[in-house]
């Protein structure tokens, strides 16, 4: 910036630092470092102002976004001006800062080598530019790792599944869609990641020039943080809106208000740039609660494929397939139907516990060296039978159900006040978080207004000790436990 500001005249200076000011103040701290950080002043004449920005993305989004807020001010610096010019940087500042160079042969001399070196420079960043795109879209080192395993050849369809299967091949295939975004919903083991996976492999082996990126959600705001921490956030948002089909994973572990809005900006600019999004999460949009108000608005837009349990006959197909895969990978198993009818009716949560159940009968085959039979798939899969009686609970319903019985309001449970009518239903809250549900203490602090692990591992110890010393604490306790089992 100081190499533009060198050759711009005072008085221009000072009205575009004046502007400057006045858009700090308007738009917030962190809407002004996101997109006019970067803007620099390169000129002003006959009544048009010229500002140059680093990349095309933001040249359009400043245009699209704040331009007749840009000329507002400026004419109140000056008004003679009639419009506001935005180029990207490159050939045309060498250009410029010559024009403006002092008139001696000495002056002119030295700014022609400038400009030169600046140019090689440009074209060398250029190349390095193209060359890690390449590289980038060749290995897809910005991507979340693919599994070889998940692709539309092994996934087993059936009525439960069958929308979300049709609707994926679709958009592998780059046919024209009506739906856009694409929301998988599925509890866990369902294939809700299985199908993402799939649609990246077969859309990168079907069309090696579309650019497709698999992320999960933490893997975004893994990325997200780490362009912040490094001052490249215009580049993470210009490498976003590039691509052609973007899959988004486990939605529902996508938090922070500044990471959800810089979601909601990728997910506008490529839906309205008619790219494809493709997002998967555990439950509908509506009801991810800590999710941004505006992207749930975004994902409603789209065509919801739910994917529910497998039927009978699925879970059927999928337990012969997984028994085929076994002895084609040198086992010898032999399962009778009697036992395979058993599992399909009694194993019912979703194909990983399928999985589970023909390991443990592999596995009780080979090291016993006895037959399988159903009194053996009895004894050895009673845990996972049991487990399909088994409620599922999230976060969310242990907030409102604590928040209705203790009179508090679920933004009491995630807000910083410490008086001991929220402490004591907040602690419970995570306390009932831990016991019931299968997420970390991480995560569990996250659903707490962003809480560090060791204050949410505090209040489970702490609700711990009550429970074993104070009859009444563990009555409420018992009774919010049954109230969530309902």
């Amino acid at each position: 910036m100081a190499r533009a500001e060198e050759a711009v005249p005072s008085g221009d200076m000072d009205d575009w630092s004046r502007v400057r000011r006045r858009l700090r103040s308007e738009l917030g701290e962190e809407v002004y470092t996101s997109w006019f950080e970067r803007v620099d002043l390169e000129d002003r004449s006959n009544g048009t102002v010229h500002l140059s920005v680093p990349t095309r993305f933001l040249k359009q989004w400043i245009q699209s976004h704040y331009g007749d807020r840009l000329i507002g001010l400026w004419r109140s610096e000056c008004e003679d001006i009639r419009r506001i010019e935005l180029t990207v940087r490159g050939a045309t500042r060498p250009r410029q800062t010559l024009a403006r160079t002092a008139a001696g042969p000495e002056a002119r001399s030295a700014a022609v080598e400038a400009a030169k070196r600046g140019s090689a420079t440009s074209r060398a960043d250029a190349s390095l530019r193209t060359e890690s795109g390449r590289a980038e879209r060749a290995d897809n080192a910005f991507s979340s790792p693919l599994d070889p395993r998940l692709t539309f050849d092994n996934f087993m369809e059936g009525a439960s599944n069958t929308l979300a299967l049709a609707a994926a091949r679709q958009i592998a295939a780059a046919a024209p869609t009506t739906y856009n975004p694409l929301y998988l919903c599925a509890s866990v083991g369902l294939g809700k990641t299985h199908l993402l996976q799939a649609i990246a492999a077969d859309a990168r082996s079907k069309t090696p020039a579309r650019r497709v990126l698999y992320l999960t959600a933490e893997h975004f705001m893994y990325r997200f943080v780490a362009a912040l921490q490094s001052q490249s956030a215009i580049a993470f948002k210009d490498g976003f809106r590039g691509i052609d089909l973007l899959l988004i994973d486990d939605l529902q572990f996508l938090h922070g208000p500044q990471v959800q809005k810089e979601f909601c900006h990728t997910l506008n600019a490529l839906i309205d740039g008619a790219r494809q999004v493709v997002v998967a999460a555990d439950r509908p949009p509506v009801e991810l609660e800590s999710l941004d108000e505006r992207v749930r608005s975004r994902l409603n837009g789209g065509l919801l494929a739910q994917i529910c349990a497998p039927d009978y006959a699925l879970r059927r197909s999928i337990l012969t397939q997984r028994i085929a895969a076994a002895r084609n990978g040198g086992a010898s198993l032999a399962v009778p139907d009697d036992v395979l009818d058993y599992v399909a009716r009694h194993v019912t949560a979703n194909s990983r516990d399928l999985d589970g159940a023909v390991n443990r009968l592999l596995a009780a085959n080979q090291l016993t060296g006895a037959p399988i039979s159903l009194e053996m798939a009895e004894m050895s899969l009673r845990d996972l039978v049991r487990a399909k009686e088994r409620r599922r609970v999230r976060i969310e319903d242990i907030q409102r159900t604590v928040s209705k019985h203790y009179s508090v309001t679920r933004d009491d449970l995630t807000s910083a006040r410490r008086n001991r009518a929220i402490v004591r239903p907040r602690q419970i809250a995570m306390f009932l978080a831990k016991a019931l549900t299968p997420r970390s203490l991480p995560e569990i602090g996250r659903h707490f207004g962003g809480r560090d692990h060791t204050t949410v591992l505090h209040a489970v110890r702490k609700i711990e000790h009550l429970v074993s010393t104070d009859k009444a604490v563990a009555d409420e306790v018992e009774l919010l436990k049954r109230l969530l089992d309902n």
